[in-house]
């Protein structure tokens, strides 16, 4: 079986090595994109924070492969996949809609880091773990013109934990998603892959994030706001607030689940080194956070903080 993947991320790279490795499955081609590049939500482009050079893994192994450049609609990209004669196309670590023609010529099969129908659309794990989710997983499918509304594949759940970074939670995923692959892939080849229909009565789609939606709220309670800095923490760009007007991103926090300290969205110092910002019910102690390009641990803070008392901005967000 003749494929071509598609795919410019981390979890990408680990895919097209399945695809390789797999009997009957011949890589005859590969579409990628850079690292920065436009998109129909951002004209003005977006960065892909799980980048990964899948130009040099190409060369590496002796893959043809395409950059995209403009749009997944250039007749010339089009052009150049259909010389390679798909029988199908994986997709993977990948941020376009696959055009309906390029759909007509080859079938494509793509993976997504939710339990379809529910977490559609962008950013799923991020959304998991903001809402409190405590499962999630990734789902192989076949796509078609909807967003992540095709067919279903192979499906495998994964524990949302407690104390999980999108960095611990993504990890798991991908492994599954890799392994998921790798079991449909000799079936994909001979043909007999099943394929059972969304049930769109449980579906949900949420919209694509921007750097611009971490910012914290500080009115939230402090079980939400832990969940919020831990979704978005590396190698996302951060949940963040403001201190004298620039932001203040925080990357590790724990959460104080009783009666508020202070004002809402003020800091106060206890002890020698722990700095705690008061929300509705409670308080999130700081653990590292970066301000005006240097970053701060906790035993760094006093540098910054000093006695505390400073005023964070606890400006709502936009709920989806």
């Amino acid at each position: 079986m003749k494929i071509v993947f598609i795919g410019a991320s981390t979890f990408g790279l680990r895919c097209l090595d399945s695809c390789l490795e797999a009997a009957d499955i011949d890589v005859v081609g590969m579409v990628t994109a850079p690292q920065t590049f436009a998109i129909s939500y951002r004209p003005t482009g977006v960065t892909n924070v799980l980048h990964a050079d899948m130009v040099s893994a190409a060369e590496a192994r002796m893959i043809p492969f395409v950059v995209l450049q403009d749009s997944m609609n250039d007749p010339g990209l089009f052009d150049r996949v259909c010389a390679w004669k798909p029988d199908a196309f994986v997709v993977a670590g990948w941020y376009h809609m696959i055009p309906r023609r390029w759909r007509a010529l080859a079938p494509a099969y793509g993976l997504h880091a939710s339990l379809l129908p529910d977490y559609s659309g962008g950013a799923p794990l991020v959304w998991a773990m903001i809402n409190g989710e405590t499962r999630t997983g990734v789902t192989l499918f076949q796509m078609n013109d909807g967003v992540d509304s095709g067919p279903i594949a192979a499906q495998a759940e994964e524990a949302i934990h407690g104390d999980d970074t999108i960095a611990s939670l993504y990890a798991r995923i991908e492994a599954r998603g890799v392994a998921l692959l790798r079991h449909a892939l000799p079936a994909m080849a001979s043909g007999t892959l099943t394929l059972h229909e969304q049930d769109e009565s449980r579906r949900r789609v949420f919209p694509q994030r921007s750097p611009a939606d971490g910012q914290i709220d500080w009115t939230q309670d402090a079980a939400s706001i832990d969940r919020f800095i831990r979704a978005q923490t590396r190698p996302y760009p951060g949940a963040f607030s403001t201190l004298d007007s620039r932001p203040m991103t925080i990357w590790a926090a724990r959460p104080l689940g009783h009666d508020p300290i202070a004002e809402v969205g003020c800091i106060r110092r206890s002890g020698s080194d722990q700095y705690a910002v008061a929300c509705r019910d409670g308080a999130i102690v700081l653990q590292e956070i970066t301000w005006q390009e240097r970053t701060y641990c906790r035993p760094e803070l006093a540098t910054l903080l000093g006695e505390g008392g400073q005023q964070l901005d606890s400006k709502r967000r936009a709920k989806p």
